[in-house]
């Protein structure tokens, strides 16, 4: 830190491999994206690249919603988009809670003035369907169903296509965290009927941090329609920003968008289709095997099952004896590489190894692989 205002000079970052829980590396197509000329917000011309952005989200989400946007804003705010447009004061919603944003999506329905149920599995576990059928009988009132698709704080991935299967048998809409899914593992939001799903840029995306992709089903979009309340956000108000992605006419204003992060998302948004959506949910399971198998010749043991365990997110117990900090420490001061720390139940307890998007190359497990076993020693 400067010693005084006068001391301070041009931030010049030195470069960090990037294999925690976000953001991810970047790709040099998408940081060069960043620096191409700004426009106004407004303009024509960038309002057509929205327009494209729109096409690319539609894809990485598989879905054909036409409201599907980028919101301003990092995946918390997209997050939140979902629940105050979705739940009133007065509405009861089942919240799935398996780890660290189960719980914040339950801070979310207390705040919109609403009951939340909740369902618990075990940290590490994946959310249990029949636990959920079982909340859904006991509560007949209940309008939404919410659940992480990706637990980011453990690496468990839920049965998206089943809880959301549950909700429309009783009657419930979806609110679906898929901060961590889009882009790393199948996530369909047509073919499993999934209502509102939120994500975040700089996980699998490989994007700058700071947007919020979300998509939101016909039936979601009725039931924002048929508020009674007035939304308690005016600036995650989707009926106001819609005005401003949508519409074959005029534009209307709503806010400054991040002009030059949006280009960042079309050029991340663009590689993934370039690379295509299958190959690359292929590609994070390749590189997790890889990085599985290096592991285990480490004697470093999974947090997660296997069938339930996210490619993209590698949740691994610190062995007995080993000081966490120090050897995240030296992985950063010796090899300029981050590995994330446990959170919540696993705080001290566990290492969060991300191979997303840009950074689920095989230099980058051989590194890891490297310096893990150097630390150890």
């Amino acid at each position: 830190m400067a010693t005084s205002i006068s001391d301070i000079r041009s931030f010049q970052p030195i470069e960090r491999t990037l294999m925690g829980p976000g953001p991810s590396d970047i790709s040099p197509q998408v940081l060069q994206a960043l620096s191409r000329p700004t426009l106004g917000h407004l303009d024509p011309l960038f309002i057509a690249m929205m327009d494209e952005v729109k096409q690319l989200l539609q894809y990485a989400f598989q879905t054909e919603n036409p409201f599907t946007i980028a919101v301003s804003a990092p995946g918390s705010a997209g997050m939140e988009a979902c629940f105050v447009n979705l739940v009133e004061p007065g509405d009861t919603v089942i919240v799935c809670r398996n780890g660290v944003f189960g719980d914040r999506m339950r801070e979310n329905v207390e705040r919109c003035g609403a009951h939340a149920v909740m369902v618990d599995d075990a940290w590490g576990e994946p959310v249990s369907p029949d636990k959920v059928e079982a909340t859904l009988k006991a509560h007949p009132e209940a309008s939404i169903v919410a659940f992480v698709h990706a637990e980011t704080s453990t690496g468990a991935c839920s049965d998206a296509q089943t809880l959301a299967t549950l909700a429309r048998e009783h009657g419930c809409l979806t609110i679906v965290d898929a901060v961590t899914s889009l882009g790393g593992v199948p996530l369909k939001v047509d073919e499993w009927q999934l209502d509102a799903v939120y994500s975040g840029s700089q996980k699998c995306l490989s994007c700058v941090p700071g947007l919020s992709p979300v998509t939101f089903s016909a039936r979601a979009v009725e039931k924002m329609q048929a508020r009674t309340h007035k939304v308690q956000s005016w600036f995650l108000d989707q009926s106001l920003v819609l005005g401003y992605w949508s519409g074959d006419g005029k534009r209307s204003y709503h806010h400054t968008a991040p002009v030059n992060s949006l280009y960042a998302l079309h050029e991340s948004l663009l590689k993934l289709y370039q690379e295509g959506i299958e190959n690359a949910w292929q590609r994070h399971q390749t590189m997790h095997q890889r990085l599985k198998a290096g592991l285990d010749d480490l004697g470093i043991r999974f947090v997660v099952d296997e069938p339930y365990r996210l490619p993209q997110l590698n949740a691994v117990y610190i062995p007995d004896g080993v000081d966490d900090g120090a050897v995240r420490q030296h992985l950063l001061n010796t090899y300029n590489l981050e590995i994330g720390a446990g959170l919540g139940d696993l705080a001290g307890k566990a290492w969060r190894i991300g191979l997303m998007g840009y950074s689920a190359r095989e230099e980058n497990i051989a590194l890891c692989l490297k310096a893990l076993g150097d630390a150890l020693r």
